[in-house]
């Protein structure tokens, strides 16, 4: 086994490697963990208090969007799909306000792209209360090979 790959007990891709355990702060690290478990409110817990820490505004800005990406889930399992939409359009504002297509080895693409599949349907009619929400794949964060520097 290569030791630079985090073991999974699952047979798919670790989401991360140690370089980025190194790299990255424990919270954003953690955070990762808790949102590929499906735990979507202790995912923002933990970014949170990244964010409510000293961090740059770049990083503030797309923890923030993490935060209300993962919020946008929970309130979809506690059965607010208006709360959720409105959490979702908040994440994609400050997602393209990051200006990058990577941030902190993610795929900001790639990842808006799982959120767009997973909860474009909130924005298909004027009160989402009126749908059933669909079978959707929820995103799965996996980092990029390469380190990429934050602020």
């Amino acid at each position: 086994m290569n030791p630079e790959v985090i073991e999974t007990t699952t047979h798919e891709q670790p989401p991360y490697t140690d370089a980025h355990i190194a790299a990255y702060p424990v919270e954003y690290i953690a955070g990762i963990d808790l949102y590929n478990a499906g735990e979507f409110h202790a995912a923002h817990d933990v970014w949170e208090e990244r964010w409510m820490g000293e961090v740059g505004a770049q990083e503030k800005l797309f923890l923030q969007a993490m935060i209300q990406s993962a919020v946008a889930f929970h309130h979809l399992e506690i059965g607010r799909p208006g709360a959720a939409r409105q959490m979702y359009q908040r994440a994609k504002e400050k997602f393209a306000r990051l200006g990058t297509k990577v941030f902190m080895s993610l795929d900001l693409e790639d990842y808006q792209m799982q959120l767009d599949t997973a909860l474009s349907w909130l924005l298909s009619v004027p009160d989402p209360h009126e749908l059933t929400q669909p079978d959707v794949p929820v995103p799965r964060i996996r980092l990029l090979p390469e380190l990429s520097d934050f602020d």
